[in-house]
């Protein structure tokens, strides 16, 4: 080593280096100008000998090794610092690479402060592990926060897992580690190394990683998001007319692991596979969107989803992030949209994840009673932290603008909404209030669905909210509102599933758990649901909910789905219900498809299709789902019939529906319902029909409506009402007639005799009118006539005494 070389060295910060402890070694490895010439440093662990190669000319520069573990320099000629390499030699082997530490930062200073602030919503683009071209090198951009950390490293197949090799720079500012790699392929396994200022050394993965490895494997994936050509630029362009509150939606939600198995016993079909098999099945039935239960990478299956580790990464399960481009690029190009439950409410303890993420509880509270979620076990994220919030923010965008979700429905709202949810006395802290609101969380859930709306507001959000809260589909800006699309009715389920639950000879007394939900209907935009958390934990399917033999059960499941069809609201089904599958719900299997080998289940699966495509067509059942003009009650009070009869109205009054539903075991021969239009009403839907399984007691023939009163309606229409039924009718006004010549003269010559049949109401009022004229012209006639005869006589009697006149014209006056 030369003298100059020596005086050159920072022995302190060499040390550091050599023992893993340094927080910025961009300051001292890689090249830096000094008054000598330009300075080249660099650590290879283990390594022999270390040789600099300028790019320019293919010059060779052997390295001064100043520490026997692996550290080297050189002191170069000139104040240009050139291009260059590292020959490598290590046990006989030689290897060339780039300088990992002669790459500046990709993080600006600006987007440091937004990000400390939680306002950086494309900071999925900085942090995580990015494939990246910098000064015309290829590699890999990482950056992950670990604020409380002393020492931050890259590890993966790319180095042996040494922490030494690729220690990470931080970023004074937001405590952001950094460092671009050269050379390191896609596909690579990585996670980052952590050490704390008490030396302990333990391995993360990614929290913002792209893709991660099959459970039980932890490690994250570099995955190239850019590389995809999406073909889904129709729907794009129309998703705002399709996602419309006036609009048809009806969710099939599903759980890829379980929709189907494979026949040749691999344990999932690949994103690619299902896209088809999906796709088909769907525009089948009729449904306008999938639902998809957590597909965010997770390490537990039963957890279904719902116990998130990789955010930012689809579940390596199914594939790659590119096969799950393809399978929602696929559905859109069918016309289906894609829904994505998320869950920004609790994540797992799992130790290679973002609990205790950087020795601290950087993504959690600190204090268990704020921190911890004793109803799951999981770990609470802290609201209050603008990171934290930043991490979730940008996520919820990340899935719409890399994946292009339609929407994002938000998992266990109310557990955020409630410091105490869940927990029992002394296991919670109150607000500064001390009130039970999540202040913290209420603030985060404004925050991110008015800059979420701002950016995307053809996409939707939807929250799973169990309880009161007001205003939960409120706008963020004019109602103080949370600012959600929809919010799953969750009242109306558990009453409307307990309700049909019951034996129908006692459903009478449960009336009101039938007809309470058009009480707070339009208090909040609700979407009905009967999901998956419905069929599960020994709850049954709810095909085995419905009391009965299994023809009673079938009918029953055909009523209820026909409720839920026709009152307001969006709908979601959980797949394998739209048949009546027999046993509830597993994750590890496949749906029970052979149950359709049986004529009850595909009878069943005929009638879900058939109420899909009713809905789909007719706009009463969905045009005016949040204005009250789109429901009325005709008879919601015959609690002893177990009957409800209802109308569901759109814009145009002859698009309105009149809705017959019997929850009793009884067939009614001659049921009288009052109706508000005259006109014609046609049967279109029953559940009763024999091609759905029922007994046949249908209405073929076209009801008109009567002018009687029943119901406190103007008309009446007698049908028959079959026993567990819903029937459905059209309406249709009466046409006109138009007169002839002929008629009109026919008109005239009978317009004065009773039980003339007018043509329209104008018609009639124009006939009585004439009869009344008629009447009157007559009886003036014979008044006139009546008034000469008095005057005769008067002239008569004024020749007579005065007393007889007197008389006279007391008489008179009594007559007239």
């Amino acid at each position: 080593m030369s003298d100059k070389l020596y005086e050159l060295m920072d022995w302190p910060e060499i040390e550091a280096v050599v023992y893993s402890e340094e927080y910025a070694p961009r300051e001292i490895l890689g090249p830096h100008v000094t008054g000598d010439g330009v300075l080249v440093q660099c650590f290879f662990p283990g390594a022999d000998k270390v040789t600099v190669k300028t790019t320019k000319d293919g010059k060779e520069y052997l390295m001064s090794k100043e520490d026997d573990a692996g550290y080297f320099a050189v002191l170069l000629n000139g104040r240009k610092i050139p291009e260059y390499t590292y020959l490598v030699e290590k046990e006989g082997e030689q290897t060339e690479c780039y300088d990992a530490y002669a790459f500046p930062c990709q993080i600006t200073l600006e987007e440091e402060q937004k990000f400390i602030n939680g306002i950086c919503y494309d900071i999925y683009e900085k942090l995580g592990a990015h494939p990246m071209t910098v000064n015309g090198v290829d590699g890999v951009y990482f950056a992950v926060w670990a604020p409380n950390a002393s020492r931050v490293s890259v590890v993966g197949d790319f180095n042996h897992w040494d922490g030494r090799v690729y220690q990470m720079q931080r970023l004074s500012v937001s405590g952001i580690y950094e460092l671009f790699i050269p050379q390191i392929p896609v596909g690579s396994l990585y996670k980052y190394e952590l050490k704390l200022k008490d030396g302990l050394i333990y391995l993360k993965a990614d929290p913002y990683a792209n893709q991660a490895e099959l459970r039980p494997a932890t490690a994250s994936i570099v995955a190239d998001l850019n590389g995809y050509t999406w073909k889904d630029q129709t729907w794009m362009k129309d998703r705002k007319k399709i996602q419309t509150e006036d609009a048809p939606m009806f969710v099939y939600e599903m759980h890829l692991g379980s929709w189907k198995k494979p026949e040749d016993r691999r344990e999932f079909y690949n994103y690619r596979e299902l896209a088809p098999m999906i796709v088909a099945y769907v525009k089948e039935m009729g449904y306008t969107h999938v639902e998809l239960m957590p597909i965010m990478e997770h390490p537990f299956d039963a957890s279904w989803g719902y116990q998130v580790t990789g955010y930012y990464a689809p579940t390596s399960r199914y594939g790659s992030p590119e096969d799950f481009m393809y399978f929602v690029d696929t559905l859109h190009q069918a016309g289906i949209g894609v829904i994505l439950d998320w869950v920004p409410a609790h994540f797992p303890r799992d130790t290679f994840g973002l609990a205790n993420f950087d020795g601290t509880c950087l993504y959690e509270h600190l204090d268990p009673r704020q921190g911890y979620h004793p109803h799951w076990g999981t770990l609470i994220y802290n609201y209050g932290r603008p990171q934290v919030k930043n991490f979730l923010i940008a996520n919820a965008l990340f899935w719409t603008e890399k994946f292009h979700a339609d929407g994002i429905r938000f998992d266990a709202v109310a557990s955020m909404l409630y410091l105490d949810y869940g927990k029992n006395d002394g296991e919670w802290v109150a607000n500064i209030y001390g009130g039970n609101e999540n202040l913290d969380a209420v603030e985060f859930l404004k925050h991110l669905n008015s800059i979420f709306k701002k950016k995307h507001p053809d996409a939707l959000l939807i929250a799973e909210e169990s309880t009161a809260w007001p205003r939960v589909t409120g706008s963020v800006e004019t109602e103080d509102g949370l600012g959600f699309d929809y919010k799953w009715n969750m009242g109306w389920m558990n009453d409307f599933i307990g309700y049909m639950s019951n034996d129908p000879y006692f459903r009478g007394s449960h009336h009101n758990e039938l007809t309470f939900s058009m009480i707070y209907a339009y208090s909040e935009r609700f979407m009905l649901s009967l999901s998956h958390d419905e069929v599960v934990h020994q709850k049954g399917s709810l095909l085995e909910k419905m009391p009965g033999t299994e023809d009673k059960k079938f009918a029953n499941l055909r009523a209820a789905y026909g409720f839920f069809m026709t009152h307001p609201g969006k709908k979601l089904l959980f797949m394998g219900q739209e048949y009546g599958q027999v046993h509830e719900w597993a994750e590890n299997k496949a749906l029970d498809w052979e149950d359709l080998e049986k004529p009850a289940h595909r009878q069943m699966q005929n009638y879900t299709k058939a109420l899909i495509q009713l809905y789909k067509t007719h706009p009463a059942l969905w045009e005016l789902d949040y204005d009250s003009d789109g429901f009325e009650w005709i008879n919601c009070v015959e609690w002893e019939k177990s009957m409800v009869t209802f109308l569901r109205k759109a814009k145009k009054q002859e698009d309105t529906l009149v809705v017959i539903c019997n929850f009793s075991d009884v067939t009614y021969e001659e049921e009288l319902v009052g109706v508000p239009y005259a006109g014609k009403y046609k049967e279109i839907l029953n559940s009763d029909a024999k091609e759905y399984g029922g007994s046949g007691v249908v209405n073929p023939r076209v009801k008109i409506a009567k002018k009687e009163e029943t119901d406190d309606r103007p008309y009446t229409i007698k049908v028959k009402v079959a026993p567990l039924s819903v029937s459905i009718y059209s309406f249709t006004k009466t046409a006109a007639k138009t007169s002839t010549n002929k008629t009109a003269k026919t008109s005239k010559k009978t317009a004065g005799k009773e039980g003339e049949k007018a043509t329209s109401a104008t018609a009639k009022k124009e006939g009585l009118r004439k009869v009344i004229q008629q009447k009157l012209e007559t009886a003036e006639k014979k008044g006139a006539e009546e008034k000469e005869k008095r005057t005769a006589k008067e002239a008569e009697a004024a020749k007579k005494p005065k007393a007889k006149k007197t008389v006279t014209a007391k008489k008179e006056t009594k007559t007239e």
